[in-house]
């Protein structure tokens, strides 16, 4: 029995882009592309017409751009997961889209095979951010709004036991479910409850924003523990 394909809706304002994307996507058995859109707002209606699994989307557009649409679409009750498209790996844009609820990123110069990965890893519930590229953008955060952004951020985390504390600091360091285990000498099915209590104690949406705020309240620091 063939397995129900992914489905993915193309958003960027530039034609040849999205016809670019459609082709090289358009060879994957397991990934059907629904739709196309120049634009948020059109995205947003094919969203609602088509029911895509993912969204790969472009930041900068006229109109609704990329993290208007994605928090947008983040906040439907059937919600698609979305993969921003970028030129630039520290891009403040990018990390609007990530705190939007972004599942994460490609680049738009990605060797076809990557991008088709990162649908297919971002369907399966996986984020598309290596650590060292999460690392950069998190360093690009930091500014004179950092002090602030740590109170806040530490005041959000109080919520959480020591255990669950444990498992946000290590999903910000970039570890899956399997080297949190080894880690914490847990398995990898309670790491994963960890993860979904932690996202709903915090009201996120996925791995990378528990990241991000883990790393605003100072817990990805050497030898930090944000107490």
């Amino acid at each position: 029995m063939t397995a129900t394909p992914i489905r993915l809706l193309l958003v960027d304002d530039d034609p040849l882009v999205r016809a670019g994307l459609a082709l090289m996507i358009g060879g994957a058995e397991d990934i059907e592309v629904v739709g196309e859109a120049a634009d948020g707002a059109e995205a947003d209606e094919l969203v609602r017409r088509t029911r895509p699994d993912v969204v790969l989307m472009d930041i900068r557009m006229p109109s609704v751009d990329g993290i208007t649409a994605t928090r947008r679409l983040r906040a439907r009750p059937d919600a698609p997961q979305v993969v921003v498209l970028t030129t630039f790996h520290a891009d403040e844009q990018v990390l609007h889209a990530l705190r939007a609820g972004a599942a994460g990123f490609v680049l738009k110069d990605t060797p076809p095979a990557e991008i088709v990965d990162a649908v297919r890893r971002v369907a399966a519930g996986d984020p598309v951010l290596s650590p060292a590229v999460t690392r950069q953008l998190m360093r690009h955060a930091a500014g004179t709004a950092a002090d602030d952004r740590q109170t806040r951020a530490r005041e959000r985390l109080a919520v959480l036991n020591d255990r669950e504390r444990e498992v946000a600091v290590a999903v910000g360091r970039g570890l899956a479910n399997a080297g949190i285990a080894a880690a914490l000498f847990i398995s990898v099915a309670t790491v994963k409850a960890h993860v979904s209590r932690i996202l709903a104690k915090l009201g996120l949406d996925n791995r990378v924003q528990i990241a991000l705020l883990a790393y605003d309240a100072g817990l990805l620091e050497d030898g930090g523990d944000g107490h």
